[in-house]
């Protein structure tokens, strides 16, 4: 499977190893149920582990569709996006996120997955939408 860069750490050839295992035994599953949400969620984070942020992506996109008011979902979502340059679709799912309720404020300013979209200067008014909430 390809690899793309980011700022996570390298996989040892062991780890990389058991993430395609299970990669394939939930897309075995995946493919025989296409709404089993915690394999698509599993799924997710694995292709994202594995650096196969494209992969990734299209599962969160997926979810996202079959559950459009689950703020983690959005959140993941602006995290594949952001891993995957799209920074103005990053921005749209971060804020929705907010939106419907996301909170951690502190993982949001270290995830590397969102690197690329805190230098955005939407990014801050997010932040700043989001201490509203946590003040009113």
């Amino acid at each position: 499977m390809p690899e793309l860069s980011s700022d996570r750490q390298p996989l040892s050839a062991k780890e990389k190893r058991e993430l395609d295992i299970e990669i394939d035994f939930l897309s075995g599953l995946v493919k025989r149920d296409p709404a089993y949400i915690e394999a698509l969620q599993l799924l997710g984070d694995n292709y994202t582990k594995r650096g196969c942020f494209n992969d990734g992506l299209k599962i969160d996109e997926h979810l996202s569709k079959l559950l459009p008011d689950d703020s983690m979902v959005f959140y993941n979502l602006a995290c594949s996006y952001s891993l995957t340059d799209r920074i103005d679709e990053s921005i749209t799912a971060l804020n929705k996120a907010v939106h419907l309720g996301y909170e951690d404020s502190k993982w949001m300013d270290t995830d590397p997955d969102l690197n690329k979209v805190r230098t955005d200067p939407r990014y801050q008014s997010i932040r700043h939408q989001l201490k509203k909430k946590h003040t009113a």
